[in-house]
């Protein structure tokens, strides 16, 4: 596989001059196209940081950041975002929502109007097949925190980015729910290969859905260890209580400092 994105020795910081808060330093990292990472660490590493610099969303302090070995000048298209919170339009019903990318991105802006029918279309099935038919019409406030964030995810994904971004995005989430999700993004990364990185604090998490995990120091954030998940494809749940996914999770654990 090719190299979507790579990180030089980058280095960023909030605020300027004396003030300036580092949030990571040096750090060197590449994503292959269609490939599934996750970036864990202690709170305030910089592990959303570093999803802001890849999305353009934030300048590095130092270093180079390139997609597609172009550099990263401002905030990317190509780049889908979901967060722990849903953040749906409470004004908008499901399928509403997951079109509102379509109404801002180009080229789709300008073809909405004209192909509207087209695209709802698109954001049904989309919807369909993360188990929400039947609540294509519902508003957020009728839907489960479980549903909400099946349509966070299909409003990230419905202009086909290159790239799926997810910060913590079942951390609200009950332990079963939680679960459920892991299984539909797994068969959503299986089916479109989009390329993913996932920010969580939940090691079961990101050993179970990522090819790769990189590890966090505390801030400014480094690269600590670089851990490739060699668990066979398709991953299923009765996976997570093997010897070999438990030794992972506690490697990971002690790494971050979270010997109990």
């Amino acid at each position: 596989m090719q190299n979507l994105v790579e990180l030089h020795d980058i280095s960023m910081a909030y605020g300027k001059g004396a003030n300036a808060v580092r949030a990571i330093e040096d750090v060197t990292l590449s994503i292959q196209k269609g490939e599934f990472i996750a970036v864990v660490g202690p709170s305030g590493c910089g592990k959303s940081s570093l999803m802001k610099l890849i999305s353009g969303l934030h300048p590095p302090f130092s270093g180079r950041i390139t997609i597609e070995d172009k550099p990263v000048k401002g905030p990317l298209k190509s780049v889908g975002m979901a967060f722990q919170n849903s953040n749906l339009l409470p004004w908008r019903t499901c399928v509403e929502n997951v079109l509102l990318p379509l109404e801002i991105v180009q080229p789709h802006r300008s073809n909405i109007g004209s192909q509207r029918a087209q695209y709802k279309e698109k954001a049904v099935q989309l919807l369909n097949s993360v188990g929400l038919t039947g609540f294509t019409e519902k508003f957020p406030w009728e839907l489960s925190g479980g549903m909400q964030q099946r349509a966070s995810i299909c409003r990230a994904l419905i202009h086909e980015p290159e790239i799926l971004m997810l910060d913590e995005p079942f951390g609200a989430l009950d332990a079963f729910t939680r679960e459920e999700l892991w299984c539909v993004l797994r068969d959503i990364q299986s089916q479109r290969k989009v390329t993913v990185m996932l920010v969580t604090h939940d090691l079961r998490e990101a050993v179970f859905l990522a090819d790769t995990v990189y590890v966090m120091s505390n801030r400014p954030g480094k690269i600590m260890k670089k851990c490739s998940v060699s668990i066979p494809r398709p991953r299923d749940l009765d996976v997570t209580y093997t010897p070999e996914f438990q030794q992972i999770v506690h490697e990971l654990r002690a790494l971050i400092g979270g010997k109990h």
